[in-house]
């Protein structure tokens, strides 16, 4: 639905595209034909120009204007490769990055998106997810916030040479961008400590917020109440890391080697998403005890919801008796 950019053909870089599109399909993505048009359609290279590495002295810089075409060709297979780039760096510190395109297709389609929907983005990044939400429903659709400008100023540039124009705004992302709501969906391309109590404020009836937090991508539905805004939803099945929020307070960090926890279970990433998500609130032991009395449930069966000012993790039922705070 969006604008179709104008840009030089490159043959190359079309081909690594589509491979890549093949891929995502092939594995059981962009089952959507919408979605798998706009990643036939918009061309990443254009969002990632350079990204960083790890090379033997540190982080190296690919960039597509390298004269050596060996190095160009070690870009364009990096940016056509189903990874996440990182984007911007600051002090040896990753502040920005690009998402891994399986995982963005997925996380497109799991918002399930309509005709006249409208869509908050938190995180702008290099603008491709912006583009690609542009795409399907049209610019005016389409807000992005992130809080550095440099961040922001340099994905409007992006957008506007692949042509797109949806709104980004600098700001605080965790207090979602008011002048612009209501929104439909809101979708989070940064790890959150728990979901900012903004977000279901500004959504519509029956919207939905798609976000990473604790290792795990929520996906909560928001319905009005006497009381406010509710918003509960499951877990996807997928792991899921990402930068964090900044401006946020600090992510509770689970404990690196729990005493009396054995070795194969802090190994077992199901696990390891259960101690965060349970951080500061669960002994490591006692979450052992309920991950194996529970027969080592699967992210699907824990969920999150926002209400009464309060919001809360829970296992199988939200009123049931495996419930954690989450800090806000």
């Amino acid at each position: 639905m969006g604008a179709h950019p104008e840009l030089p053909d490159d043959p190359e870089a079309d081909e690594a595209r589509h491979i890549l599109v093949r891929d995502i399909v092939a594995r059981g993505g962009l089952t959507d034909p919408a979605w798998r048009a706009a990643f036939e359609e918009v061309e990443r290279h254009v969002f990632v120009p350079y990204y960083y590495v790890h090379g033997v002295r540190g982080y190296e810089r690919l960039w597509g204007g390298d004269p050596d075409p060996v190095r160009h060709r070690r870009w364009l297979r990096g940016v056509y490769g189903d990874e996440a780039l990182a984007t911007r760096m600051r002090d040896g510190e990753l502040i920005s990055s690009s998402s891994q395109p399986s995982l963005m297709a997925l996380m497109l389609e799991a918002l399930e998106v309509r005709e006249g929907h409208t869509v908050l983005e938190i995180g702008t990044g290099p603008g491709y997810n912006a583009a690609l939400l542009s795409h399907r429903l049209g610019d005016t659709a389409v807000t992005s916030v992130d809080l550095d400008p440099e961040i922001t100023e340099s994905a409007r540039a992006h957008l506007a040479a692949a042509g797109y124009r949806p709104t980004v705004v600098t700001g605080d992302g965790a207090r979602g961008c008011p002048r612009r709501a209501p929104y439909d969906r809101i979708i989070a391309t940064c790890t959150l400590p728990s979901v900012p109590p903004a977000w279901p404020e500004q959504c519509s009836p029956g919207a939905r917020i798609l976000a990473p937090l604790a290792t795990g991508l929520v996906s909560l539905d928001v319905h009005a109440t006497a009381h406010g805004p509710r918003a509960e939803g499951h877990f996807l099945h997928t792991p899921a890391y990402f930068v964090p929020l900044r401006g946020a307070p600090p992510l509770p960090e689970p404990v690196a080697r729990p005493g009396g926890v054995p070795r194969r279970a802090i190994g077992n990433e199901l696990f390891r998403f259960l101690l965060t998500l349970t951080a500061g609130s669960l002994d490591p032991r006692e979450a052992l005890s309920l991950w194996e009395r529970e027969e080592r449930p699967q992210r699907e069966r824990y969920g999150v919801t926002v209400a009464d000012g309060r919001q809360w993790a829970w296992l199988d039922d939200p009123e049931g008796p495996y419930t954690w705070p989450l800090g806000v």
